[in-house]
C-alpha cells in the first residue's frame, strides 16, 4: 500500500499530512543544492536566491509533485529534482511579482521582499537565475536518478510550457498589462488558468509522467491540477480581501488598491466563495477514478476552499 493511502487521511488536515511526509525532505534538498553550488555562483547572487528560497511558504507545488510520483510507485527522492525545479520557478515568480514594476510589494512570506533586501537589480537577476537553473537541474537530476530520457524530457517539457508565455508568464501579462485586459466577466478565469493553475497542474502532471502513468491517469491528474489551481487562486483573491497581514505573510488589500481584476471584483465575495467550492469539488472529482491512491489529494482539494493563508 502506498504511504499516501495509510489510515488517518480522512480526519487529518491534508496540508499537514503532506508537510509531515515531504516538507523536511524538500527543505533539506533545497539547502543541499544551494550549498553544493554556492562556490560557483557570485556570493551576493546566491545569497539573494537563497534568501527567497529559504523564506518558507507551503511548498505546495513540490509536495504535489512528490505525492503524484509516489502514488505511481516512484520514490520522493527520485522525483525530487523535478519538485525542486518547481519551487525554483515558483520562488522566481514571486520575486518578480513583488517588483515595483509589477505589484510593488514590501512583504513576502512575512519578511521584506527580495528587492527590498537586495535591491531591484539583484532581485531581477536572482529571479532570472532561479528560472533558468530550474530546467537544467530538473533534467540532469531526473536522468541521474534513473528516469528514462523520454520521461524526463516529457516532464521538463510540461514544466516549460507551464512556466512560459503560454502559462505563467502569459498569465502575468494578462494580470498586469492594461492593454491586454478584456471586459468579459470570465476573463479572470483566463488569467488564473495561466498565472496560477498552469504551474500547479504541471506539479501533479510531471509527477505522474515521472512515475510512468498511462495517458488516462495523466489526464486525471491534469484535470485535477487545473481545478485545484483555479480554486487556489479564487481563495487567494478572497483572502486578499478578508485576510490579515500576519496570517498571509504579505500585504492584504493590494488587489483593490491596484484596481486588479480578481474573482472577488468580478463575481463578488459570495460569488467567489461559491466558485471556490465548485472548483475544489471538480478537482476532487477528477481523481475519484483512481481510487484509494488519490485519497490524500482529494482531501486536499476539498479542504482548499477553507484555508486561511
Amino acid at each position: 500500500m502506498s504511504k499516501l493511502t495509510e489510515s488517518g487521511v480522512h480526519t487529518a488536515d491534508a496540508v499537514a499530512v503532506l508537510s509531515e511526509r515531504y516538507a523536511d525532505k524538500i527543505e533539506t534538498a533545497l539547502e543541499h543544492v544551494v550549498d553544493l553550488h554556492k562556490e560557483r555562483i557570485p556570493a551576493r547572487l546566491i545569497e539573494s536566491m537563497a534568501y527567497s528560497l529559504s523564506a518558507g511558504g507551503k511548498r505546495l507545488r513540490p509536495m504535489l509533485c512528490l505525492a503524484s510520483a509516489e502514488n505511481g510507485g516512484t520514490s520522493p527522492d527520485t522525483a525530487m529534482p523535478m519538485a525542486l525545479a518547481l519551487e525554483f520557478m515558483h520562488t522566481a515568480s514571486l520575486i518578480h511579482d513583488d517588483l515595483p514594476c509589477m505589484d510593488d510589494d514590501d512583504m513576502r512570506r512575512g519578511k521584506p521582499t527580495n528587492h527590498k533586501a537586495f535591491g531591484e537589480c539583484m532581485a531581477i537577476l536572482a529571479g532570472d537565475s532561479l528560472m533558468i537553473w530550474a530546467f537544467g537541474y530538473a533534467l540532469s537530476g531526473l536522468l541521474d536518478n534513473g528516469i528514462s530520457a523520454d520521461r524526463a524530457a516529457r516532464a521538463v517539457n510540461e514544466f516549460s510550457a507551464a512556466s512560459g508565455p503560454e502559462g505563467m508568464c502569459g498569465g502575468q501579462v494578462l494580470d498586469t498589462d492594461p492593454a491586454s485586459r478584456e471586459s468579459r466577466q470570465d476573463f479572470v478565469y483566463r488569467i488564473a488558468e495561466k498565472k496560477t493553475a498552469a504551474l500547479i497542474r504541471a506539479s501533479v502532471v510531471t509527477g505522474a509522467i515521472i512515475a510512468g502513468r498511462d495517458e488516462t491517469e495523466v489526464r486525471a491528474y491534469s484535470n485535477y491540477g487545473v481545478h485545484l489551481g483555479l480554486a487556489f487562486q479564487i481563495v487567494d483573491d478572497i483572502l486578499d480581501v478578508t485576510g490579515a497581514s500576519k496570517e498571509l505573510g504579505k500585504t492584504p488589500g493590494k488587489d483593490a488598491t491596484q484596481d486588479k481584476l480578481t474573482f472577488v471584483s468580478a463575481y463578488g465575495l459570495d460569488g467567489a466563495r461559491n466558485l471556490a467550492d465548485k472548483e475544489s469539488s471538480a478537482a476532487a472529482d477528477s481523481l475519484l477514478p483512481l481510487g484509494r491512491e488519490a485519497e490524500l489529494l482529494i482531501k486536499l482539494a476539498k479542504q482548499l476552499a477553507y484555508r486561511s493563508h
